[in-house]
């Protein structure tokens, strides 16, 4: 009796494609930098503004994925200099940023939901860019990190586990983007968005305090 590849076939891909994406979650659904401008653009629900959001940061870890599985992350490990100095540049956009949502905290009749608009397209899109590449984190955990673990697969499986790893990321931050609109009604009181802002403010300075001293 001849065995059908079926079995062993689904099991060389399904099976390192689930462990990527349960990876890929476990490294990404954390609070940070990132997940916090993709909530605040998701929360203020202009589907304009929030799919490119969306897109950027997915795509850029697709990116930086398929770059760890190539080897790139061998190169990071061996330019300590460049990782200090997008740890500095991270840094400093991080405690800007955490600076101005206190500012908002300050000043909460500005964020209404369906009230003019806090930051524009571009202001968002080119936020999105720059808390994902100059976030030191993101080469050691994505591309060092995602890497090395990719790698452990043999052959074609490595691709299978990337390919879950960057599944994983879109469907979280198109749920975390699209889904938060579910927040709306909560975030319609100015009183709500200094909560968030406040709570912002407080992950982007820690966070931009500790990459300083980090460096």
């Amino acid at each position: 009796m001849v065995r059908g590849p079926s079995v062993p076939t689904v099991n060389a891909t399904l099976l390192p494609a689930l462990l990527g994406f349960g990876t890929g979650l476990a490294l990404i659904v954390a609070i940070g930098a990132q997940n916090a401008h993709v909530l605040r653009i998701g929360i203020e629900g202009r589907p304009s503004t929030v799919l490119p959001v969306v897109l950027v940061c997915s795509l850029s870890d697709a990116v930086l994925i398929t770059a760890g599985v190539l080897g790139i992350g061998a190169l990071v490990e061996a330019a300590p200099l460049a990782v200090v100095v997008v740890r500095l540049l991270g840094a400093a956009f991080l405690i800007v940023y955490g600076v101005l949502a206190v500012r908002r905290v300050l000043r909460p009749g500005s964020l209404v939901v369906g009230g003019a608009r806090t930051d524009g397209r571009r202001a968002a899109v080119v936020t999105a860019l720059v808390l994902t590449w100059l976030n030191p984190h993101v080469y050691l955990d994505t591309v060092v990190f995602l890497g090395s673990v990719a790698n452990q697969q043999e052959g074609v499986a490595r691709w299978w586990w990337a390919a879950g790893a960057v599944t994983g990321s879109f469907t979280w931050f198109f749920g975390l983007g699209f889904g938060a609109r579910l927040l709306r009604p909560l975030f319609a009181r100015p009183g709500a968005w200094r909560v968030l802002d406040a709570l912002i403010a407080a992950v982007m300075l820690t966070l931009g305090v500790r990459m300083a001293l980090g460096a």
